[in-house]
């Protein structure tokens, strides 16, 4: 997950973990491509809105990759246009506040789709 906002990176971890998610917490956007495939994580959680780039951008950047586009990515964003998110090629929206729930539930749906 890679967020700017601590506190919504140590609730998502918390989260993740119980339900027995092995989680990687970033809010460095620096690299995050290199990052990304040296770490091959099976999904990936981008806040939209970040200091110095947007999710969306990191977003086509993954999906351009050839090497880590097959990863499913999932945006969160309080300054929510869904079509606009939609055409970066990210996999699911989850909108800020969420709920825990949704969450998982998300999260869930993309890594045990056959």
């Amino acid at each position: 997950m890679l967020d700017d906002n601590q506190d919504i990176l140590d609730v998502v971890k918390e989260a993740l973990l119980y339900e027995r998610f092995e989680v990687t917490i970033t809010s460095d956007t620096g690299n995050i491509i290199e990052t990304i495939k040296a770490y091959k994580p099976d999904l990936v959680m981008l806040d939209y809105k970040l200091n110095g780039t947007r999710g969306d951008d990191i977003c086509r950047q993954i999906k351009a990759h050839s090497q880590i586009n097959n990863i499913p990515v999932i945006i969160c964003s309080a300054y929510l246009n869904k079509d606009d998110l939609l055409a970066c090629g990210c996999d699911a929206i989850i909108t800020k506040p969420f709920g825990l729930e949704e969450l998982v539930d998300t999260v869930n749906g993309l890594l045990l789709v056959d």
